[in-house]
């Protein structure tokens, strides 16, 4: 859909208590742009919002304009869709409200904040909300797709902590939902990104979780070690929860210079309980060889969130899946490749991430949410960073080749890791069932496929 630019806004600053933003406006751009910068797009209007009721006349405004929505949470979608050309961005950035109930022990919040700021909050009671494992991560966005991070093994996906949320649908109506109303919206809202409409709070169960043991293991790449570090966080407790980068060396004081720039592991880790608990753990992670640096140490949770990345905004092409199993003859596959392509003088950076599942993101039966890939005990993502926006498309035939060697035939994609819009895409994000069902409950609430910047299921044929 698309609009006239001079299509006149007053009607929207009087619907609204937030702040709208059109061209020229110093504003403007902090209200649109996103974080992988070479796919920002330039919006005739944005508004960050203040409340529901903001939302609910952004969308009706949209819609009587013929303007193309996008949802902004922290602008962190891969396929850039918290952005959009010639349309209206809703910015949900001043949706930032936090409220830590510690007798409950829940949280609640706008889905503006992000996930540092949420974490931060709960930190303060010792509790913490598992997300991801970054901290300008907007928690909309986080959430509607599904959440996998530090605490995913021990606590479920994000998802999976959602007690309640508010949805604004595509004809501006407020619906506060949970499993007992609205549960089709509450279903669909958990896993299935933007299709349903767009959550302005949510009310997560928080846990406790105050000192953990966690923080940066870097050891050598073989085809041993990968493999092993893979297997051994897979078969860990519960409370280990670990990313597993295999990546060139980044040229940081703890890594010997003369490492720079070969393949490591580059393991980020969490053990959520006591020193004497964690160290048999830690221990065999550290016992696969020695160590090219140790940064693991007892911390708060929250310091994991701590980090921001400041003005980087990488021009990255990436593809995502699931795996079966993981062993030596497929590390050795990947360091092949990535190490062929390192040599490539367009490509900056390449990397495989490994993160193993399993545990009580296992004990959620598939159909419980819109997230319908429990069973599988691996997600890795395969990326090559690089200079320029001309050189991506030479990289994307080597990054979905290798990405389809380590699933083996292993189907699935994780939503907020996703990239292409095609349908091929989406089927894979929401397979089977979990398709068919999230369609008729689009069609129930937004037959007009309005809220379609997103992995987009259209509406079920009548």
């Amino acid at each position: 859909m698309t609009t006239d630019t001079t299509t006149t806004t007053e009607a929207l600053h009087r619907a609204v208590r937030g702040t709208v933003h059109e061209r020229g406006d110093a504003g403007f751009e902090a209200a649109h742009s996103i974080f992988y910068r070479h796919l920002d797009a330039v919006p005739d209007v944005a508004v960050t919002v203040t409340s529901p009721g903001d939302v609910a006349a952004a969308v009706t405004f949209a819609v009587e304009q013929g303007l193309e929505i996008a949802v902004r949470s922290g602008g962190h979608s891969g396929a850039g869709h918290g952005t959009v050309e010639g349309g209206l961005v809703i910015d949900l950035s001043g949706l930032a409200d936090i409220d830590v109930d510690v007798e409950r022990r829940t949280v609640t919040v706008g889905t503006g904040v992000t996930a540092g700021a949420v974490t931060a909050a709960a930190a303060e009671h010792g509790l913490a909300v598992g997300f991801g494992d970054t901290g300008s991560v907007g928690v909309g966005g986080i959430t509607t797709g599904g959440g996998v991070g530090f605490l995913s093994r021990a606590h479920g996906l994000t998802i999976d902590n959602v007690l309640a949320a508010q949805v604004v649908t595509a004809d501006g109506s407020i619906h506060d939902v949970d499993a007992e109303h609205d549960a089709d919206l509450f279903w669909a809202i958990r896993g299935g990104g933007g299709n349903v409409g767009i959550a302005t709070r949510f009310t997560y169960r928080a846990h406790e979780v105050g000192q953990i043991v966690g923080g940066l293991l870097v050891l050598p790449a073989t085809p041993h070690t990968v493999a092993e570090a893979v297997r051994i966080v897979g078969e860990a407790p519960e409370q280990l929860g670990a990313i597993l980068n295999v990546m060139p060396a980044p040229p940081m004081p703890f890594v010997p210079e003369t490492l720079h720039g070969r393949l490591v592991i580059f393991a980020l880790v969490a053990f959520n309980g006591a020193p004497e608990e964690a160290e048999p753990v830690i221990a065999r992670l550290r016992g696969i060889a020695t160590p090219i640096a140790d940064l693991v140490r007892p911390m708060p949770y929250a310091d994991l969130f701590a980090g921001e990345q400041g003005d980087h905004h990488p021009v990255a092409t990436s593809t995502t899946g699931y795996a079966r199993e993981f062993g030596v003859d497929d590390a050795a596959h990947v360091i092949d490749v990535l190490s062929a392509h390192l040599a490539d003088p367009g490509v900056q950076m390449t990397v495989v991430q490994l993160r193993p599942l399993g545990g009580a993101i296992g004990r959620v039966p598939d159909d419980a949410t819109a997230y319908a890939h429990r069973e599988w005990p691996l997600m890795f993502n395969v990326a090559a960073i690089v200079g320029e926006v001309a050189q991506l498309e030479a990289q994307q035939g080597w990054v979905e080749g290798l990405a389809a060697a380590i699933a083996q035939g292993t189907p699935g994609a994780y939503v907020g890791f996703s990239l292409p819009d095609h349908p091929e895409q989406v089927h894979r994000i929401y397979p089977g069932s979990t398709y068919d069902r999230l369609a008729a409950i689009k069609r129930a609430h937004d037959p007009g496929n309005v809220f379609h910047r997103n992995h987009n299921v259209p509406p079920a044929a009548d």
